[in-house]
């Protein structure tokens, strides 16, 4: 189940991270500077068919399965730590 971080409506944010990825630490710490809401899933405390179906989701957006990988929108995939990216994006 993905954690909520509450704050500014924007755009619908998804980022798939691992808990020990220091470049996912760092979107995650981004995300929460610019007080934008969003969602998370750290993929690597996922067991089973949990696992599965969220690795199966990355692998939609990022065939290469890196992390992190933020859908925002649902409609658009950002790959790896992208910080001119997602301040442009989320510029309020």
């Amino acid at each position: 189940m993905a954690k909520h971080v509450p704050g500014k409506r924007g755009p619908h944010i998804m980022l798939y991270a691992l808990s020990t990825c220091p470049w996912c630490q760092k979107t995650k710490h981004l995300l929460d500077e610019l007080g934008v809401e969003y969602n998370y899933e750290d993929v690597d405390l996922l067991v089973g068919d949990a696992r599965r179906d969220v690795m199966s989701e990355v692998e939609r957006w990022n065939p290469s399965r890196s992390f992190p990988t933020i859908v925002v929108d649902d409609n658009r995939c950002i790959i790896g730590y992208q910080e001119d990216e997602l301040r442009n994006l989320l510029k309020t």
